[in-house]
């Protein structure tokens, strides 16, 4: 297997042509490539998917008030329908839920309100939460606290601000906790200051959002018993499509609304959109692997192909071998290490562009923070196993030639022109 003189006339004999050695390898190194860089591009699919909903329980579920369509219990269609803090009870029975938070945004949905810091000010999103929230979406604490019980309790004047927030209203060395900032003219002390982990539009909301006591907000602003939305998650193991069916149910009973009616309720529901990013990460990685599997094998088709001529052309050198005494096997093992070494010396170089593409790739996301799309990483597992792919491709294109050559007879072969 290391004997050098082997390997000198391998050189040799795929250095004879040139041409046709390179157009040959040229179709294992662009099979390769392509199946290096469709990994790769599923790989920035999906860790770009996964930023996106990073900070964001997976087992989550969103509902919200919307206009009934029928009518139902004498009541007529067009109703708006506003949940309120019976139905914080109401949920709260269903044994599926794991963590609910009730939530309310000052103004209403997609209004901002002015806050001010002494002689700053800025517009921003103002949130009425309960504790719970931070089960459902991660936040990462730079300073200070969140929302607790207590707050709750006791209706306490107490706002948690995002980055953005305290990048606006304070001077860059200044501590917010325990400041004082006002909201449509009521003064609320500073507890707590977020990092959100979520990114693109959703993390800059969250990063522009103050977050209030719910009772707070209720009581200061006379909301009432108002509730905006809700936002839940399941306990593990409980059905997604089962839970929303359930939780709408339990309001739609409340608010009257027509159990068939399936507009009067908006929801968004993370259980089935995470299972259709998982079921689409798999049918994009298996074609992946199709499609660059498929010019892979173009490409060795094309190497068993010029093995064939290369063998028809050193028939009488096969033949001078055999008569000499060359056994088949020998016969097998020089043509198919031609194969293999043709094949891997063009996969390496595949596999090399390829890795180089996704390393640029990679530093023009790396500057795109808001970019659908990840890191093109791919795993060295995934390496290996284009590797034992090329050895396995290069064995596989030197079979029929090695075959042919290995049932050449010194007398047939000498007698070839």
């Amino acid at each position: 297997m290391f004997d050098l003189d082997k390997w000198k006339e391998i050189w040799a004999t795929l250095r004879s042509n040139r041409l046709r050695t390179f157009l040959t390898a040229f179709g294992v190194f662009w099979g390769i490539l392509m199946l290096i860089a469709m990994l790769g591009f599923g790989s920035a699919i999906q860790s770009g998917s996964k930023r996106q909903m990073k900070g964001m329980a997976t087992n989550l579920l969103f509902c919200w008030g919307q206009q009934t369509t029928e009518s139902y219990d004498g009541l007529p269609p067009g109703r708006g329908v506003r949940f309120d803090t019976d139905d914080i009870e109401l949920l709260r029975k269903l044994p599926s839920i794991e963590w609910l938070a009730p939530r309310l945004q000052l103004g209403g949905w997609m209004n901002n309100f002015t806050v001010g810091y002494e002689s700053k000010n800025g517009t921003f999103t103002v949130m009425a939460d309960y504790p719970e929230l931070r089960h459902i979406i991660a936040f990462e604490y730079d300073a200070g606290r969140f929302i607790n019980e207590r707050d709750i309790a006791e209706s306490r004047k107490v706002v948690v601000i995002g980055k953005s927030v305290r990048d606006q209203l304070f001077e860059p060395d200044e501590d917010p906790i325990g400041k004082y900032i006002k909201i449509s003219g009521v003064y609320f002390e500073v507890v707590g200051l977020t990092r959100t982990l979520r990114s693109g539009g959703q993390g800059e909301r969250d990063s522009n959002t103050l977050f209030v006591p719910f009772t707070t907000l209720k009581n200061s602003f006379n909301m009432g018993n108002r509730v905006g939305f809700f936002a839940l998650t399941a306990k593990p193991g409980t059905d997604g499509a089962e839970l929303e069916r359930q939780v709408k149910e339990v309001l739609k009973r409340h608010h009257r609304i027509a159990p068939t009616d399936d507009l009067a309720i908006g929801s968004f529901n993370m259980f089935v959109m995470f299972g259709k990013f998982q079921t689409f990460f798999l049918v994009l990685s298996i074609v992946s692997w199709v499609v660059g599997g498929a010019t892979l094998l173009a490409g060795v088709i094309g190497v068993s192909n010029i093995m064939l001529i290369t063998v028809k052309e050193r028939t009488k050198e096969i033949g001078v071998r055999k008569a000499l005494g060359a056994t088949p096997i020998s016969i097998v093992s020089m043509v198919m290490k031609e194969s293999i070494v043709l094949t891997i010396i063009a996969g390496l170089l595949g596999v090399a562009a390829g890795v180089g593409l996704l390393a640029a790739a990679d530093a023009v996301f790396s500057n795109m923070p808001d970019s659908p799309l990840g890191p093109p990483n791919i795993g060295l597992s995934t390496v290996m196993i284009a590797m034992a792919v090329l050895v396995g491709a290069g064995a596989l294109a030197g079979i029929m030639p090695a075959s042919h050559a290995a049932s050449i007879k010194p007398i047939e072969a000498l007698r070839a022109e």
